[in-house]
């Protein structure tokens, strides 16, 4: 006899970092499964996030029922998880949720250590994290087995993307238990109009400064613009591990006059800086900065790479090949020469955005999936 899921819902999120996309992306859905009556808590670690998770999640805490909950969680494999396990677990006992969702590879672990109970369903959201890694590399074969050890611990699979899924039954197996994919959606409040600022440069980026997000392929490729004489500007918005690299290397190309670095902002004032935005990346499961610019009508290219081309559907000619500072270079001349036709782009994705990666849409989602769960349990 199927389970009839509890009403209200008791809900705890686990994340590791609570930065970037992941952290806004349980933000959102938090907010709106509290919007619609259910009980809701969050645990994120303590390590990271700084003073603007801080302040994300006090503003956040008066509407959580289970609470916040911060603990240290160690990106890598380390002794101390399992004394975390323990931690958890105590948690689990305390706050009594009927869901855990668990969101990024470390955090999905940890919810999975939880034995099965008749009353509770264990949900993962991988959000790419060790899927970045290949199985041609041992730490991708580590995480691989990992996840494989822990695939049929896991009520619910709920992936961000097609692209996900499919990387994840390539790289570890296909799951036995419930699968599921409900895009990332943004607020109505995302689709107002945006004014573009009057200190525009030709290009904006608006990210995290890391590795797979491909910030420096970008400085690559207006550096090649402007040594073939076209005087492009760039402005980057943004921090993280490679702040100082990416500085270095703008110095290093002799950008520092063309290329102008503005910090952590707003996603929407970040975009407001560029009368272009390009989405450089290496990898990615399914952008929150690419939505966020398409529901807000900004012209842009980005990365053919991972749920990428999910967001941008028919309109494929804003898409470029990853890795190649040329060939964004070439794109981003196009753009720029041909602005009406970067805006028809723009204003067609707004409206395929509107209707396919709306907030609601993506928090009706989740619930009906926690409810086949408990169906399935």
């Amino acid at each position: 006899m199927a389970l009839i899921p509890p009403d209200p819902l008791r809900i705890l999120h686990a994340v590791r970092a609570p930065v970037g996309g992941i952290f806004r992306h349980i933000l959102d859905l938090a907010q709106g499964q509290i919007e619609r009556g259910h009980q809701v808590g969050i645990l994120a670690d303590s390590l990271t996030g700084g003073e603007r998770a801080k302040a994300a999640l006090a503003d956040m805490e008066p509407r959580l029922a289970l609470g916040v909950h911060r603990i240290a969680i160690r990106r890598e494999p380390h002794p101390a998880d399992l004394m975390l396990v323990s931690q958890f677990n105590s948690l689990i006992r305390r706050a009594k949720p009927h869901v855990l969702h668990g969101h990024g590879a470390k955090a999905g672990a940890f919810i999975r250590t939880k034995g099965r109970a008749e009353n509770l369903i264990r949900v993962y959201t991988p959000h790419g994290g060790s899927l970045h890694y290949g199985t041609d590399t041992l730490k991708g074969r580590i995480y691989a087995g990992l996840e494989l050890a822990l695939m049929n611990r896991t009520d619910l699979f709920l992936f961000e993307s097609q692209f996900a899924r499919n990387t994840y039954e390539r790289l570890v197996g296909t799951p036995k238990g419930l699968v599921r994919c409900v895009f990332n959606g943004v607020t109505a409040k995302e689709f107002d109009p945006l004014v573009v600022a009057d200190d525009a440069t030709d290009v904006a980026y608006v990210g995290e400064f890391r590795h797979i997000k491909g910030a420096d392929i970008l400085i690559e490729a207006v550096a090649r613009l402007r040594a073939a004489g076209r005087p492009v500007t760039l402005t980057l918005g943004g921090d993280g591990e490679e702040t100082a690299s990416l500085r270095a290397l703008c110095a290093k190309l002799n950008l520092d006059a063309a290329a102008r670095f503005i910090g952590h902002v707003p996603a929407r004032f970040g975009f407001s800086k560029g009368r272009l935005l390009v989405v450089p990346s290496r990898g990615d499961s399914m952008p929150y900065v690419v939505i966020e610019a398409a529901a807000a009508g900004v012209p842009m290219i980005a990365s053919n790479v991972g749920g990428i081309p999910e967001i941008f559907g028919p309109f494929t000619d804003g898409l470029v090949r990853p890795g190649d500072p040329d060939a964004l270079a070439a794109a981003i001349a196009s753009s720029l020469d041909n602005p009406d036709k970067a805006h028809d782009r723009a204003k067609l994705l707004r409206e395929r955005v509107f209707s396919h990666f709306s907030q609601r849409a993506m928090v009706d989602g989740v619930l009906a999936s926690y409810r086949e769960a408990f169906a399935d349990h």
